[in-house]
């Protein structure tokens, strides 16, 4: 199982980014998904998952800001946040698991100025 992050950045508060996860050697469409975020002296968290269902959960703090979905065609799971703020900046990492184990990919940066 591979899996490359791609879509942080800087943005400004209130403002919008797309991360995208490719996913090797699993089907999004059927796997349990997610994403974390970490920022420095704290445990990853988790954001908002997607299971094989296309059930979804999120995180109360980006609950009505964060989006995820799933490109099935391209096998990518899709964070869109929008309306960004301060405390969302943090290293963003892409989840799969399977019966209690993780699977992650390397992370990407998101910053978010005021």
């Amino acid at each position: 199982v591979q899996l490359q992050a791609s879509g942080g950045g800087l943005v400004q508060a209130g403002g919008s980014l797309r991360l995208s996860c490719k996913a090797s050697g699993i089907l999004v469409s059927i796997s349990n998904m997610g994403w974390y975020r970490q920022t420095p002296g704290k445990q990853r968290e988790l954001v908002a998952s997607i299971s094989g269902d296309s059930s979804t959960k999120y995180a109360d703090p980006v609950k009505g800001r964060f989006t995820i979905s799933l490109d099935n065609p391209k096998n990518m799971v899709v964070l869109q946040m929008t309306a960004l703020k301060p405390e969302d900046t943090a290293v963003y990492y892409c989840n799969y698991n399977i019966n209690g184990k993780f699977y992650w990919g390397q992370g990407t940066q998101v910053t978010v100025s005021s």
